[in-house]
C-alpha cells in the first residue's frame, strides 16, 4: 500500500472551488479507508463565520460520503502555513485552485502554490471539474524526481481501476526539427523508450492489474502533460522538494498546476518508496 490509512487534509475558505476540493477528498478518503480532516483557517475577527463555514462544508462530505469520519475545524492562523505543518502527520493535502479576474483559469492562489512547494506529503490542487472517470496521467523523466509520482500513479490507478497514461516528452528533441525521418530524433525516441520500458517494469510487476499506455511525445513537457490530461481523472508529477534550494515548483509542475484541465498531485522526492 502506497499511501498509510490515516487522514486526508483539506485546506477550504468556504468558496465554492474549496467546495469542491473538499467533496472530492472526501471520494478520495472512502477510498483510501481514511478519515477527513476540514481545516479553514481565519483571522481572529472573522471566527464565528469561518466557524459556521466549516460546518456546512462537513455537511456536504458527509451526505456525499454518509460512512465517512468528517472532522472539521476552523483555525486563527496563516492558511498555507498552518497546512505545511499539519501535512506531515497526513496521506494526502488536497486544496483548491483560485484565479482573478479573466485570465483565473491560468492563475494558482497562492496557498495552493505554497502547500504544493512545501507539504511533507503528497499534494492534490483540484482544478476545473473533478471527474472520476478517465486514466491517470504521469509525467515521466526518469529523474529521481519522478520515480515517486510514478509510484503514486500506479498505486492510483490500481485502487481506481483506471488506465495509466505515462507521458515522457523527450529530452531536447523539442528543439529538434519536426522531420520524422531525423536519425538524432529516432534515437532520442529509441533510448528513451528503453529506459522507460525499464522503470515500468518493476512497478508492472507490483501492480498486474493496471493496463499502461506509453506515450513518447517531442512537445514542451507542460504541453504533453496537459494535452494528455484533457478528460483524465488525475495528473501526477513530481517535485524536487528535499532540497533546501527547493523554495518553488520546478517549471513542469508549476506549468502543470497552472494550465491542467484536470486535478493535479504534485509528489516530492521525500516520499518512501518501500511504503
Amino acid at each position: 500500500m502506497f499511501l498509510p490509512a490515516k487522514t486526508v487534509l483539506v485546506g477550504v475558505d468556504g468558496s465554492q472551488h474549496s467546495s469542491r476540493a473538499a467533496t472530492w477528498a472526501a471520494a478520495e478518503a472512502a477510498r483510501l479507508g481514511a478519515s477527513l480532516h476540514l481545516v479553514l483557517a481565519h483571522d481572529a475577527a472573522h471566527r464565528e463565520r469561518a466557524e459556521e463555514q466549516v460546518r456546512e462544508i462537513a455537511v456536504e462530505c458527509r451526505a456525499a460520503e454518509p460512512d465517512l469520519h468528517v472532522r472539521a475545524q476552523a483555525v486563527p492562523a496563516d492558511p498555507a502555513e498552518d497546512l505545511v505543518s499539519r501535512s506531515a502527520d497526513a496521506a494526502l493535502l488536497v486544496v483548491g485552485s483560485r484565479g482573478r479576474g479573466a485570465v483565473r483559469d491560468a492563475l494558482l492562489g497562492s496557498v495552493s502554490t505554497a502547500v504544493a512547494t512545501h507539504a511533507g506529503c503528497p499534494v492534490v490542487v483540484v482544478r476545473g471539474e473533478p471527474s472520476g472517470r478517465g486514466p491517470v496521467v504521469v509525467g515521466l523523466d526518469l529523474s529521481p524526481t519522478s520515480r515517486p509520482a510514478l509510484h503514486f500513479a500506479f498505486d492510483r490507478a490500481d485502487r481506481g481501476g483506471a488506465e495509466l497514461v505515462v507521458a515522457q516528452a523527450l529530452p531536447d528533441a523539442y528543439f529538434l526539427p519536426s522531420i520524422l525521418e531525423d536519425p538524432e530524433r529516432q534515437r532520442l525516441q529509441e533510448d528513451a523508450e528503453q529506459q522507460v520500458g525499464g522503470e515500468l517494469a518493476v512497478w508492472r510487476e507490483r501492480y498486474p492489474e493496471v493496463v499502461v499506455r506509453r506515450v513518447a511525445t517531442d512537445q514542451h513537457p507542460v504541453e504533453a502533460l496537459c494535452s494528455q490530461a484533457v478528460g483524465a481523472r488525475l495528473l501526477v508529477v513530481g517535485h524536487r522538494s528535499r532540497s533546501a534550494a527547493a523554495t518553488r515548483l520546478g517549471s513542469v509542475a508549476l506549468g502543470s498546476l497552472h494550465h491542467s484541465p484536470c486535478p493535479v498531485a504534485v509528489v516530492g522526492d521525500q516520499v518512501d518508496l518501500d511504503w
